[in-house]
C-alpha cells in the first residue's frame, strides 16, 4: 500500500476527529479562561506530567495545522508562568512546525515541483541562496499565518535543519508575548487584546529590520571587500570595457547610447572571436561549402550532378571578403562616432578602479573608472596530448589565418571534438571534397542535444563524406618520415589515423591571465565567477560573455551586456538580475540543429511532466518543393497544456525557424497562439504552425465534439 496515501488518511481522520468531537470548541479563549482552575490543580498536582501532556498536544495541533495554538501559547503563559513556558512553547512550536514542514515535503514536494518546476524554478534559487533570510523576516511577522509558512516552505528546497532553527530564533519574539500575555489571562477578553494594532505595526516593522539589517550587512561587506584600496576621489571614466567582442561592443554601446563617459579597450581585432574567427567565418566556409554539396547532389532537383572546380585559395579569400564586409559594423570609426573612445592595447586592473594599458604606439596609459566591465572572451583549449607539438594542427582560431595560406584544399584532415565546432568543420571540409576523420571520445556527437538529434546529426556527418569515430580516445600524435599520425583507442586495441593537419576542437577556455585578476583576489575557476547581478568579488567589477559563462554564444554575451551596462552605471539605484530562461542554439551542420529550453532528456532528468508533440519536415509543402525533407519539429510542452518549455528543430533553415519559439516562450504565447497565426504558404515557418496543429489535434474536446455532432444531426432531421 502507498506509504502516502496511508499518511494521508491518517492525517485526515485525525483532523476530521478533532472537528467532529468538538475539539475546535476547546481550544477558545472563553474555554481556557472557564477551565483554568480545573488546569491549575492538575499542573499542581502533576507537574512534570502536565509539562509533558502539554507540551506533546502543542506539537500535535501545530504538526496538523490546527485552529488553537494561539490559545494555547496563552494558556502555556497562565499555567507554567513566563519563562517555563516560553521555553515549552518556544520548543513545541519548532518542533510541530518542522513536522508539518516535513509532512508537506513528504506528500506534496514531488508532485508539486515535477508539475509547476519551470515556474517554481526562480523561487526553488532564491530559497537556496536565501531561503533562512526569507523564512527569518516571515517569522517575524505574525501578519502570514504560521501554519502556511509551514506548508509551503515545506514545498521548496530549503534543508529542514534550517527551517527548525531558523523558526525557533524567528517564533521567539511572537512567542514571548503570547506567552507574556497568558500571564494575564483573567485581564484579556478576546485575542485582539494580545495582537493589537500597534502591536501588529510593531511586529512588522520587525520584519523591516532584516531587510535593513541586509542593507547595512551589504554594505558593510563592500567596505571590507575594498579594505586596503584607496579610492580615487574623482574618476576618469564612468565605465571601462576591456575587450571589444560581443559582450563588450554591446556593453560599451549602451553606456555611450546613455551619455556616459566610457573607454573601450581592445589589444586585437575589434569584434572579437566571432567576427574574425568564428561565427562569420565559419558561416561563410559552410556556405561555399553546401554549394558544393548541392552541385555533388544535383539530381535530387532533377539536375545534372557535377563536380565542383574551385580554387581552395579563392574560397579562403572569400571568407576573408565576408569578415572585411561586417568589419565596418564593429570598427573603431563606428564607436567612435557613436561615442566611445576605444583604445588599442592591453589592459590589466591596477586596482578596483584603475586600469593600466600597455600600448605598442604610445606610453602605457593609466584610467579610472567607477565601473570596469571584463569581457575578455575565450580561447580554444589546447588538450594534453603527447607529440602534439610535432605535427601541423589549427584551432578554430588559427585555421583561417594558416588554411588562406594554401593553394590546395588540405585533402587529409582529423577533427579532434564532436561538439559543435568540430561537427560544423568536419562537415564542411568533407563537403568541399577533402578527407575528412573526426574522433568523438564520447558514445554520440553533438551530446547536449536528444540522443535522437545526435544520431541524425551523426548520419549527416556520415553523407557527407566523414568517417566518424564514436567512442574513440586521442592517446598521442606521432611523426614517422614526414606523414603526421593521430593514434587513437578503442576497446583497448589502437588505431593510427594520417593526417596533413589536426583541427582542434576540443571546446573553449575563459581568457583569464594577464588581467590583474590574481592580484585583485577575483575569483576564477573554469571562468570568472560573478553574481546574479555579473558582479565578481568587487561590486564595482562586472564580466561577461565567455569569460563569465555559463554559456559561450555570442548573443548570451550581448544579453549579458544590457545588464552589465545597466548595473554598472545605474546599480546604486536599480540591479537587475540576468534573465538566462530562453536561451537558444544552433549548430549550423546541414541539416541544421537548433533548440531552445528543455530538451526531452532534460525534461526527463528534472522529472518534469511533459508531453511531446512532433511534426515531419516530409509533410511540409516547402520541404517538399525544395527536396529538403528530412528533419522535423519537437516541442514540448507541460502535460495538459500548450506551454511550451522547449524546442528541438532539425532541418534546413531550422535557426530561423526556432525564433518564433523563443518568442513565444519569452512572453508565455502557448502553441495555440501559433496556431491562430496566419503563416505565408509556402513557407517554411509553417513548420511551427504545423507543429502546433499537431498538439491541437492530440488533444481534441472529443465529448464537445460528439454533442456538435449530435447537433448537427438534429439540424440535418429537421
Amino acid at each position: 500500500m502507498n506509504t502516502k496515501l496511508v499518511l494521508l488518511g491518517i492525517i485526515v481522520l485525525v483532523v476530521a476527529g478533532f472537528f467532529l468531537f468538538g475539539g475546535q470548541d476547546l481550544l477558545t479563549l472563553e474555554s481556557l479562561k472557564a477551565s483554568l482552575d480545573r488546569f491549575h490543580g492538575w499542573r499542581d498536582q502533576h507537574a512534570l506530567l502536565v509539562s509533558v501532556g502539554f507540551f506533546l498536544v502543542y506539537v500535535l495541533v501545530t504538526a496538523l495545522s490546527l485552529p488553537g495554538a494561539a490559545v494555547m501559547t496563552l494558556a502555556g503563559g497562565a499555567l507554567f508562568g513566563l519563562l517555563w513556558g516560553v521555553l515549552l512553547i518556544s520548543f513545541a512550536s519548532s518542533i510541530g512546525a518542522t513536522l508539518a514542514f516535513l509532512v508537506s515535503r513528504y506528500l506534496l514536494h514531488d508532485w508539486v515541483q515535477s508539475r509547476f518546476g519551470q515556474r517554481l524554478a526562480p523561487i526553488n534559487r532564491g530559497i537556496e541562496k536565501d531561503g533562512a533570510f526569507y523564512l527569518f523576516t516571515l517569522r517575524l511577522v505574525p501578519l502570514f499565518p504560521f501554519f502556511l509558512i509551514n506548508l509551503l516552505m515545506g514545498l521548496t528546497p530549503i534543508r529542514a535543519r534550517t527551517f527548525y532553527w531558523v523558526s525557533q530564533v524567528g517564533m521567539l519574539a511572537g512567542t514571548i508575548v503570547y506567552v507574556n500575555a497568558g500571564t494575564q489571562l483573567g485581564q484579556l477578553e478576546s485575542l485582539s487584546d494580545v495582537l493589537s494594532a500597534d502591536l501588529i505595526i510593531s511586529f512588522a516593522l520587525l520584519g523591516v529590520f532584516p531587510l535593513v539589517a541586509r542593507k547595512v550587512i551589504g554594505f558593510v561587506q563592500r567596505r571590507r571587500v575594498y579594505a586596503g584600496w584607496t579610492r580615487p576621489k574623482a574618476y576618469d571614466r564612468n565605465l571601462i570595457v576591456i575587450g571589444a567582442g560581443a559582450g563588450g561592443l554591446v556593453t560599451a554601446y549602451i553606456a555611450a547610447a546613455v551619455k556616459a563617459k566610457v573607454t573601450l579597450v581592445e589589444a586585437g581585432r575589434m569584434g572579437g572571436d566571432c567576427l574574425n574567427t568564428g561565427c562569420v567565418p565559419s558561416k561563410a566556409l559552410i556556405q561555399s561549402a553546401r554549394l558544393a554539396a548541392d552541385m555533388r547532389n544535383a539530381q535530387r532537383l532533377g539536375l545534372s550532378a557535377v563536380e565542383p572546380r574551385f580554387s581552395f585559395r579563392e574560397v579562403m579569400q572569400r571568407v576573408r571578403r565576408v569578415i572585411q564586409s561586417v568589419e565596418p559594423h564593429d570598427s573603431v570609426e563606428r564607436y567612435t562616432k557613436l561615442g566611445v573612445e576605444v583604445v588599442n592595447g592591453y589592459a590589466r586592473l591596477v586596482d578596483p578602479w584603475t586600469v593600466e594599458i600597455e600600448r605598442s604606439d604610445a606610453e602605457p596609459l593609466r584610467l579610472t573608472a567607477r565601473s570596469i566591465v571584463l569581457a575578455t572572451g575565450a580561447q580554444p583549449i589546447i588538450p594534453d596530448l603527447p607529440g602534439l607539438d610535432q605535427v601541423d594542427y589549427v584551432t578554430s582560431d588559427t585555421l583561417w589565418e594558416r588554411f588562406s595560406e594554401l593553394d590546395d584544399l588540405p585533402q587529409k584532415l582529423v577533427v579532434l571534438g564532436g561538439g559543435p565546432v568540430g561537427c560544423e568543420l568536419a562537415q564542411a571540409f568533407a563537403q568541399l571534397g577533402a578527407s575528412v576523420t573526426q574522433v568523438q571520445r564520447g558514445p554520440c556527437v553533438l551530446p547536449s542535444e536528444d540522443l535522437e538529434v545526435s544520431a541524425l546529426a551523426a548520419t549527416s556527418l556520415s553523407n557527407a563524406g566523414v568517417d566518424l569515430l564514436l567512442g574513440f580516445a586521442a592517446e598521442r600524435c606521432e611523426s614517422v618520415d614526414g606523414r603526421h599520425y593521430l593514434v587513437v583507442k578503442h576497446a583497448g586495441e589502437e588505431r593510427h589515423i594520417e593526417f596533413d593537419y589536426l583541427v582542434l576542437a576540443t571546446g573553449r577556455g575563459a581568457r583569464l591571465s594577464g588581467y590583474g585578476l590574481e592580484k585583485l583576489g577575483i575569483e576564477t575557476g573554469r571562468t570568472i565567477r560573478t553574481n546574479e547581478f555579473l558582479e565578481t568579488r568587487f561590486p564595482n567589477i562586472y564580466a561577461v560573455g565567455d569569460a563569465a559563462g555559463p554559456y559561450q554564444f555570442t548573443h548570451v554575451a550581448a544579453h549579458q551586456a544590457w545588464y552589465a551596462a545597466v548595473n554598472a552605471l545605474f546599480g546604486n539605484l536599480k540591479r537587475f538580475v540576468v534573465d538566462y530562461r530562453v536561451i537558444p542554439r544552433t549548430t549550423f551542420i546541414d541539416p541544421e540543429v537548433a533548440s531552445v529550453g528543455l530538451t526531452e532528456r532534460e525534461a526527463q532528468e528534472k522529472g518534469v511532466r511533459f508531453e511531446i508533440t512532433r511534426f515531419e519536415m516530409a509533410e511540409l509543402d516547402r520541404a517538399l518543393t525544395e527536396s529538403r525533407a528530412e528533419g522535423f519539429v519537437k516541442v514540448i510542452t507541460a502535460a495538459g497544456k500548450d506551454k511550451i518549455l522547449g524546442v528541438t528543430i532539425v532541418g534546413a533553415h531550422s535557426g530561423e525557424l526556432l525564433a518564433e519559439f523563443v518568442l513565444a516562450m519569452k512572453y508565455n504565447l502557448g502553441l495555440n497562439k501559433l496556431l491562430g497565426t496566419i503563416h505565408a504558404y509556402p513557407t517554411w515557418a509553417e513548420a511551427n504552425k504545423y507543429a502546433a496543429g499537431e498538439w491541437k489535434r492530440a488533444h481534441t474536446p472529443t465529448g464537445l465534439l460528439q454533442w456538435i455532432e449530435r447537433y448537427h444531426r438534429w439540424r440535418r432531421e429537421g
